[in-house]
């Protein structure tokens, strides 16, 4: 008799992995008037860092320019460990690229907030990001990348 086992899906640590901050321009940077182009990239990756443990980084970049020059780069990788076992195999992708990141993104909203406040300039608010949805059009376009018409 083999008893199923239930999934377990927990957090070991969340944690800042890098953070940067950079004023190229300053102090003159602080004596623009022209509102900054705020430019926000982001991404996420996962590792395996032993039996049924993962790491999981959540990196936001945000650029802010005037013209052609930078006020200010704020690059953000909110990390994570967690420990995901008994789950099948074709349910841990989305496991580690959709539920992670949403867990991960509050922290990396606020720590760039913060970073972007300290360098002296007003706080960049993240909206919303729908993980779910960025990876479901991941995942059409690597299907639609696979799919050779045949002649």
């Amino acid at each position: 008799m083999s008893e199923q086992q239930q999934p377990v899906f927990s957090i070991e640590k969340i944690y800042v992995k890098d953070l940067s901050v950079e004023l190229p321009n300053a102090p003159q940077c602080f004596l623009e008037r022209e509102a900054a182009q705020i430019e926000v990239q982001m991404g996420s990756s996962g590792t395996t860092v032993g039996e049924g443990t993962y790491e999981v980084s959540l990196t936001v970049t945000v650029t802010a320019k005037v013209g052609d020059k930078t006020q200010f780069l704020v690059e953000v990788a909110q990390s994570g460990i967690f420990l995901i076992q008994n789950v099948p195999e074709a349910d841990l992708e989305p496991i580690v690229a959709v539920a992670c990141p949403n867990i991960l993104f509050p922290y990396a909203r606020e720590a760039v907030s913060d970073c972007v406040t300290r360098a002296g300039f007003p706080p960049v608010l993240l909206a919303p990001v729908n993980f779910e949805s960025v990876y479901r059009q991941r995942m059409e376009a690597e299907q639609g990348a696979r799919e050779v018409p045949i002649q």
